[in-house]
C-alpha cells in the first residue's frame, strides 16, 4: 500500500550546523535525552501487530490433510491470494478453486500494514511520469478504476473493515520541499485530478502541526482501512463463494503432472490444472521469480487512544492519512478508536 503520491526522488540536503561535529547527519548533543524521552514513552509497549491482535479474529479452518483436486489452486492467503480465489469463483461459480496459507488469513504483510489503500500504481505521478511516460494515464485509470472496485467489494459484501476513502495528505517540512508540492500538483492536473494545495496556515488547518509548512491534499485518491479485519472479511466472501481454504498449509513444492500442477504440502496435497501465487515478499517456490521480488519493511507504532482534549488539539476532523516528503519518509493516521498509527519506511 503506497504511502504518498508526491515522493521526491531527489536527495535530501545535508544537516546543518546542528549536527555532531565530523558525523555528517549524526544526532546532535541533544540525542542522549531524546533517547531517554523514547524509552520512558515507549516504556509498557508490547510487539504485536496492532491489527491482528483482536480479540474476535476468526478461529482457523482446518489444514489440509491428504490429496484433492481443484481447477485453480491459489497460494498465499494475503489480499492477493484472496482477491484471486474470489474474482475466480465471481467470474465463474462452478469453477472449483482451492487456497492454500501457510499460517492463517492475512497473518504476513496484508495485516501488518498501516492501512493505506491508494489508488497509485506507480508510487506518484512524478515517479510514474519519469518511468512510464506516455502510458502514465492509463496508469492512473487503472489505479483510480481498482480503488473504485476495491470499495465497491467492502459494500457489496459487506465488510467492517472501517474503509474511509479520506484522501492523503502530503506535507513539507522542509522549505526545499515546497517546490516539489507545486510540482505534483501540476502533474495531477495532466491526469485530470485536482489535488488541493495548502500554504502553512491551510496545513495546519487540516492537523495542526508546527513542523508543517505546506501540503497537498489528494481527496479521492486513498482510502484508509483496517487491513486485518479488510483479510478476515474477503476470507469469509470467499467461503461463502465456495472457495475451499485450509490455513497452516504451507506449500513446500511444485511440479507438474502431465497437463496440470502438484502442489505439495505437509500433510497433503493438490493436483490442480491452474496455480496462482500469490506469496508476496517471502521465497517464491519458483526461483526465477526471485529476480522480481525485494522485500521491504518499515517499522510501526500506535499510540493509546486520544482524550478529547488532545484530538481538538491536533484538529484532523477529515481523518485523512498524512505522510511526509522524506526518502525514508513518515506516514500515520488515525484509527476507529482514535488512536495515532505512526510510520517510517
Amino acid at each position: 500500500m503506497s504511502r504518498s503520491s508526491t515522493r521526491s526522488s531527489a536527495p535530501e540536503p545535508e544537516a546543518g550546523p546542528g549536527s555532531a561535529p565530523g558525523s555528517g547527519r549524526g544526532p546532535g548533543p541533544g540525542a542522549a535525552a531524546a533517547g531517554a524521552a523514547a524509552a520512558r514513552a515507549l516504556r509498557g509497549a508490547r510487539p504485536a501487530s496492532f491489527w491482528l491482535d483482536q480479540p474476535d479474529a476468526p478461529a482457523p479452518v482446518a489444514r489440509l490433510h491428504g490429496e484433492t483436486t481443484a481447477a485453480l489452486a491459489v497460494v498465499g492467503g494475503g489480499f492477493t491470494g484472496l482477491w484471486t480465489a474470489l474474482l475466480a469463483r465471481e467470474r465463474d461459480p462452478s469453477r472449483d478453486v482451492v487456497l492454500l496459507e501457510g499460517r492463517t488469513v492475512g497473518w504476513a504483510a496484508s495485516g501488518r500494514n498501516g492501512g493505506f489503500c491508494s489508488a497509485s500504481l506507480t508510487h506518484g505521478p512524478a515517479n510514474g511520469f519519469d518511468r512510464f511516460g506516455p502510458e502514465m494515464p492509463a496508469l492512473h485509470r487503472l489505479g483510480r478504476q481498482n480503488l473504485d472496485e476495491i470499495a465497491a467489494t467492502v459494500a457489496r459484501y459487506p465488510i467492517d473493515c472501517g474503509f474511509e476513502r479520506t484522501g492523503e495528505l502530503t506535507v513539507a517540512t522542509r522549505d526545499w520541499q515546497l517546490a516539489g508540492l507545486g510540482h505534483a500538483a501540476d502533474l495531477a492536473g495532466r491526469l485530470g485530478e485536482r489535488p488541493v494545495l495548502l500554504d502553512a496556515a491551510g496545513v495546519r488547518a487540516e492537523i495542526d502541526s508546527p513542523s508543517y509548512l505546506g501540503g497537498l491534499w489528494d481527496t479521492r485518491g486513498c482510502a484508509l482501512v483496517d487491513p486485518a479485519r479488510l483479510a478476515w472479511g474477503l476470507r469469509r466472501a470467499c467461503l461463502d463463494a465456495g472457495v475451499r481454504i485450509h490455513e497452516h498449509s504451507p506449500v513446500t513444492g511444485i511440479s507438474r503432472d502431465g497437463p496440470g500442477l502438484v502442489l505439495a504440502t505437509p500433510h497433503g496435497r493438490v493436483r490442480a490444472a491452474q496455480a496462482c501465487l500469490g506469496t508476496g515478499a517471502y521465497r517464491p517456490l519458483l526461483r526465477r521469480l526471485s529476480h522480481y521480488l525485494v522485500p521491504v519493511y518499515d517499522y510501526v507504532l500506535m499510540t493509546e487512544p486520544l482524550s478529547a482534549s488532545q484530538r481538538a488539539a491536533i484538529g484532523w476532523r477529515h481523518r485523512q492519512g498524512a505522510a511526509d516528503l522524506g526518502n525514508q519518509f513518515h506516514y500515520y493516521r488515525l484509527t476507529a478508536d482514535g488512536r495515532i498509527l505512526w510510520g517510517r519506511l
